[in-house]
């Protein structure tokens, strides 16, 4: 492995706290883009709340992008990095673009539980975005093959690939074959060309219809 003096990833900080912000940045990254978001689209359901339950539909369509990002950086594809960077800024957008569903929002009672929690959950949200997306900036030294194998590089790949391998023993406790990390930087590739067709279908034909409306995005 690469040593400090080498690494290629421009970051003036010892090796030891570079390695702690990226698990507080993955850590972070599991409490506001994976499980809140499911226990407030739950809840909003629960409630028969259409507006919340169609933001939050709205949010896990975009940020099913992070997912993508890490099937490709389990299978060490560095596009997963770009992804990545891409995924937490377009989240931001995903909560707030909407002017139908900011309007919702705001004419429900601010004091109730539902609300109030997915206001600060969006602004929680969009803190850990753009300071995830600045930090993310440093690993885009990694795109490079030879960069990969540095040791700053590399504790981006871990979190990745501990799911992965814990994905690979449940797939092969229930189904009795073998998922890889070929396996998933494959299906990452085909997800983020449907992805893609998909946001380009939206951004060419019905934003220049809707505009900020949501609609049926």
């Amino acid at each position: 492995m690469a040593s400090y003096r080498t690494t290629p990833v421009p970051v003036a900080v010892p090796e030891t706290l570079y390695r702690s912000l990226v698990w507080l940045d993955y850590r972070l990254a599991v409490v506001f883009s994976l499980g809140l978001p499911l226990v407030l689209l739950i809840w909003a359901a629960v409630r028969r709340e259409g507006a919340l339950v169609r933001l939050m539909q709205i949010y896990w369509k975009v940020a099913s992008l992070l997912l993508i990002s890490t099937l490709l950086l389990a299978n060490q594809r560095p596009l997963g990095f770009v992804l990545v960077l891409v995924g937490q800024l377009l989240l931001i957008g995903a909560v707030w673009f909407w002017v139908d569903l900011n309007e919702e929002l705001a004419d429900l009672p601010p004091w109730r539980a539902l609300p109030l929690t997915v206001r600060i959950w969006r602004w929680s949200l969009t803190l850990w975005a753009l300071a995830g997306a600045l930090f993310s900036l440093t690993s885009l030294a990694c795109l490079g093959k030879a960069a990969m194998a540095g040791p700053r590089c590399a504790v981006w790949l871990q979190a990745p690939q501990g799911l992965n391998d814990q994905v690979t023993g449940l797939f092969g406790f229930v189904f009795g074959a073998n998922w890889t990390a070929t396996i998933a930087g494959f299906v990452g590739y085909v997800a983020l060309v449907a992805y893609v067709v998909g946001l380009l279908q939206w951004l060419l034909v019905r934003l220049p219809k809707q505009g900020r409306v949501a609609g049926e995005f």
